[in-house]
């Protein structure tokens, strides 16, 4: 008797179980790569627009630097716009040469340029901008505090591959409460105005 008589039942080929089962492993591995990609692809954006908030933070500030009286009279100041959904263009005022600037004309142009630049360049976009007073730890009137809690505020979209939306980047409850679904994004700054 030769072994081939013996072992008459070898295996030639992958039953149809074993390749359905296959096509179930592979098939779990590319649905994780396609979330995976679109993650991947939505982030850059994400990362953008913090970028843009923080080239935007900067330039507020410097501004409310620059003219240093306007800010300890309240004039830099901003609360959150409840209009930030509109999408009506928000007027700018200017000095011209016949009317020079003042503190009050020089900050109300500041403010209204940088919430136009905010509303166009992030989506909902807003600020808000608070005076801060360290001896008492708290929120006051700019004229006693020499610092300002600066946020600005935007709504990322709403997809799978947005970040954590239960995250609110240490959003003032203003913002929660305008925006609140899905939760806002905020890039909060302090300040010393001196």
């Amino acid at each position: 008797m030769n072994r081939l008589s013996i072992n008459q039942h070898h295996q030639a080929g992958a039953t149809l179980i074993e390749v359905l089962v296959a096509i179930l492993i592979l098939s779990f591995g590319m649905l994780s790569l396609g979330a995976m990609l679109s993650f991947g692809v939505q982030l850059p954006k994400l990362s953008g627009y913090r970028a843009t908030a923080a080239n935007l933070a900067s330039s507020y500030v410097e501004r409310a630097r620059a003219n240093p009286n306007a800010f300890t009279n309240n004039l830099y100041s901003a609360a959150l716009n409840d209009a930030s959904w509109s999408f009506t263009d928000i007027a700018l005022s200017d000095c011209t040469y016949t009317t020079p600037c003042t503190e009050s004309t020089l900050a109300t142009m500041d403010m209204a340029a940088t919430r136009r630049a905010v509303r166009r360049q992030l989506p909902a976009g807003d600020m808000i901008l608070k005076c801060y007073d360290p001896v008492t730890a708290a929120f006051a009137s700019c004229t006693k505090a020499t610092y300002g809690d600066l946020w600005i505020v935007w709504q990322e979209p709403s997809t799978f591959a947005a970040l954590n939306a239960s995250n609110s980047d240490n959003c003032p409850t203003e913002a929660t409460t305008v925006y609140n679904t899905p939760a806002p994004r905020c890039l909060y700054v302090r300040f010393k105005i001196e």
